[in-house]
């Protein structure tokens, strides 16, 4: 029978995974209903048929690539666990990012601050958001069907009430003015050999690459957003890694103010934005 530390031997076989060790940790886990510490106090337990067949099942999609958050179907952001699926992006811890600029920006705003999240994906951004801010009104779009009904399924699962999702390609079913509007647009150029590496390939294509070496929908998105913001409104927008001075540039000509950029925790520049007045 197998035990559990010959289950977390086969680690070594992940060539091709940056975090061999932590995805058969939590595989693991997730079979025994345990956390990771678990997998190492009693490490020396058998695993029952039932749970070894499972995990070699689960490795071996794992060997094939598969990212573990589609074979658990759920992944961590922020303070909550999400359902994910192949219709949506994985959400990523860079991404925090962004909820943790936006609740700075608007923690001076006295009234009840009014949100939009365009290309919600799995509803990450505009649930974290609408999670810390019990009186902000938030607004979710995707213009794709099945992470319009994987947003509403976290919406619901998290009771979220201050948070609508809606269907809309980009400012096609949005109306209103809103204090913060956030995106993580595609942003990934056509030709980036990443797409046809690790976890990407197993990620839709319409949520990563974008016309313009990536640009193009950050474009549309800062020429429409002044429509929908309130004077003194601040847009805010994930991008690529070396996107940031052309994205400052485009706010800049668009005539937003106070444009920044902030960098991630791996050090690189990956959230910019502006304030409209």
């Amino acid at each position: 029978m197998m035990t559990i530390a010959e289950a977390l031997l086969q680690a070594h076989q992940l060539i091709h995974s940056e975090t061999p060790k932590l995805d058969v940790e939590l595989l693991l886990a997730e079979i025994l209903g345990r956390d990771r510490t678990y997998l190492y106090t009693w490490s020396e337990r058998p695993l029952t048929d039932e749970q070894a067949e499972l995990f070699n099942n689960w490795f071996n999609r794992r060997l094939a690539g598969e990212p573990v958050a589609h074979i658990l179907q759920h992944r961590g952001f922020w303070t909550f666990e999400l359902e994910v699926t192949p219709d949506t992006l994985i959400p990523r811890p860079d991404t925090e990012l962004l909820v943790e600029i936006g609740l700075e920006l608007l923690s001076g705003i006295e009234e009840a601050p009014r949100i939009l999240d365009l290309g919600t994906g799995t509803g990450a951004i505009a649930l974290a958001l609408a999670s810390e801010l019990s009186r902000a009104q938030v607004l979710a779009t995707d213009v794709m069907p099945g992470a319009v009904a994987l947003a509403e399924r976290n919406r619901q699962k998290l009771g979220c009430d201050n948070v609508e999702i809606r269907r809309s390609d980009w400012w096609s079913e949005v109306d209103g003015n809103f204090h913060l509007i956030v995106s993580n647009p595609p942003y990934i150029a056509q030709d980036d050999p990443h797409l046809v590496q690790g976890d990407l390939r197993f990620e839709p294509r319409s949520a990563l690459v974008a016309q313009e070496d990536g640009l193009a929908d950050i474009r549309q998105i800062i020429t429409g957003a002044p429509t929908y913001l309130v004077q003194g409104g601040w847009l805010l927008l994930e991008h690529g890694w070396q996107q940031a001075e052309a994205v400052r540039e485009l706010l800049r000509e668009r005539g937003f103010s106070a444009i920044f950029s902030r960098k991630d925790c791996g050090g690189n520049e990956r959230v910019s934005g502006g304030r409209w007045l």
